[in-house]
């Protein structure tokens, strides 16, 4: 997986142990393993820990509001691989592919998604800049204080899945060079996908 020499790919930065057993159990439903897992193998703890977080995060949720979130976050963090994972699933589940590459520069046509993504926006760049004002002004909108917790949770465990993958120079799976050209392209906001 580490820096490649010429004219070979490479998708992260870092050797990590190829472990079957571990590959096996975290296939994604096409059947490939992702490249996240590959970087995860020599923490697998870390790994199993982190899925069990995000699915608490994500079973208080609704499923498009946590999407939206996330979303929201992704790009802002400018992570490639976390923006084309879940703005497949909003494709796939609740828009159509243009409408969601449309999400990544301008705000949803309703009110309370456009607050959850701006909200989850500054979570995720600086969240030492929210302020009460936010928190309320989310609350005007029929948030209660879980759903705004909610929405920090997602954003900020975003923050932490991004900046790993990023920083161990993890591409996105080759796979997401399947998704429609609109939504590929507006949705790789940083490293490319990898092309092994």
């Amino acid at each position: 997986m580490r820096g490649a020499t010429e004219g070979e790919t490479t998708m992260a930065f870092i050797d990590t142990p190829s472990d079957p057993a571990f590959f096996d159990a975290n296939r994604a439903p096409a059947g490939h393993v992702p490249n996240f897992v590959q970087t995860f193998a020599a923490r697998q703890a870390v790994y199993d820990a982190w899925k069990q977080l995000n699915g608490a995060i994500k079973e208080s949720m609704d499923l498009r509001r946590y999407e939206l979130a996330t979303l929201a976050a992704a790009t802002a963090l400018r992570s490639s691989y976390c923006s084309l994972a879940h703005g497949q699933v909003l494709a796939d589940k609740f828009y159509t592919a243009e409408e969601v590459a449309a999400l990544v520069d301008e705000p949803p046509n309703n009110p309370v998604d456009e607050a959850v993504m701006a909200f989850a926006r500054k979570v995720a760049l600086g969240a030492d800049k929210v302020t009460q004002e936010d928190v309320d002004g989310l609350k005007a909108l029929g948030l209660s204080d879980a759903d705004v917790l909610d929405v920090v949770l997602a954003a900020a465990a975003r923050a932490f899945f991004s900046k790993t993958l990023d920083a161990t120079g993890t591409q996105p799976d080759s796979v997401f060079n399947n998704l429609p050209d609109t939504l590929r392209t507006a949705l790789t906001v940083g490293r490319p996908i990898y092309s092994g």
